[in-house]
């Protein structure tokens, strides 16, 4: 028996595991999900896309969905870590550069909130549940600052990063504006239940910060980030392009802060939601960065990736779902 033990491969039966959840995350199994109603419990829904089933589909919304971790890691010709607020335009990007590039067939990608993904970079490793995975990236995306601290560190080669995308905040309420939101000062009122990035692992928190200073100062940041925390009206995602509309749409946060892209897919979904606008001279605008990973695993995928990112079929794939192309 010992003797047939040292021979077994345990990764690879550790792997082939994951390729049934991972490669399976959006599938719905009749037994499970199939009792639940998109209209009435949003959260069992999340992320409001499906994949195409292989092997044995078994996703238990709310119980065992993994909605940012997508394909098959074992096979994989091209690792993505991609900041999360871009899930709803992977798959449509993945399958046009697929067909420009037909011998790169399995892509692997994850699309956590950038600081995650920074931390899976540096410790090596990403543990959801009780899944470890150990999957060396090629292609690190994030905005321009965090992407400029990686670059310090080493953990991407400065030589690659690509400008492709940029995004600008809005407020994300109900439909019909129940609230009578119109300003990011309304959002201090103590009557309104917010939904907000945590700054320490989602970009978007910090530019929300510059937003807020802009249009009311240190108070109104101190309001909402602090105050309102400590009364328990303001709430921190971990996740918030999964978060912040769930909550919304289950009637647990009134509003939330953020990117136009993420308001504009959950109305082209005819969810209930829609969008407040932040005048130019408040909001935010970030920057998409992309880069090779130091050691990246498949260097000549992640340079054809880097280099579709910069097309004009890219581009507009991204302007399809709210976001706008940087100055060349």
């Amino acid at each position: 028996m010992a003797g047939s033990l040292k021979h077994f491969n345990f990764r690879r039966m550790a792997m082939s595991g994951l390729v049934i959840v991972g490669a399976l995350l959006s599938a719905v199994s009749n037994g499970f999900a199939g009792s639940f109603s998109q209209e009435s419990d949003y959260s069992n829904h999340a992320p409001w896309n499906r994949s195409k089933p292989v092997g044995v589909p078994f996703t238990v919304y709310g119980v065992d969905n993994v909605p940012d971790l997508h394909g098959d890691p074992i096979h994989a010709d091209l690792v993505l870590f991609v900041g999360g607020n871009q899930f709803m335009v992977m798959p449509r990007l993945i399958s046009a550069f697929k067909r420009n590039h037909p011998s790169i067939r399995h892509v692997y990608y994850e699309t956590l909130p950038p600081g995650i993904l920074a931390r899976q970079i540096v410790s090596g490793g990403l543990t959801v549940g009780n899944l470890h995975l150990r999957i060396p990236p090629d292609i690190y995306e994030s905005g321009k600052k965090r992407m400029d601290s990686m670059v310090r560190k080493g953990l991407v080669l400065a030589k690659t990063v690509t400008p492709y995308a940029q995004n600008k905040l809005g407020i994300m309420v109900r439909a019909g504006n129940p609230k009578n939101i119109h300003s990011l000062k309304d959002l201090a009122r103590p009557d309104i239940r917010l939904s907000l990035p945590n700054p320490k692992w989602e970009g978007i928190g910090n530019q929300i910060r510059l937003s807020l200073l802009k249009a009311g100062g240190k108070g109104l940041v101190r309001d909402i980030f602090v105050s309102k925390r400590k009364a328990g009206s303001t709430y921190l995602t971990h996740i918030h392009h999964r978060e912040t509309a769930v909550r919304i749409l289950d009637g647990k946060s009134d509003a939330g802060i953020t990117w136009i892209s993420e308001v504009l897919f959950q109305k082209s979904l005819h969810h209930p939601i829609t969008l407040v606008r932040i005048p130019d001279n408040q909001n935010t605008e970030a920057t998409y960065v992309a880069a090779e990973v130091a050691r990246a695993p498949h260097e000549r995928s992640a340079l054809a990736w880097l280099a579709f990112l910069k097309s004009p079929g890219a581009a507009k794939i991204y302007r399809r779902f709210g976001f706008t192309a940087p100055p060349r």
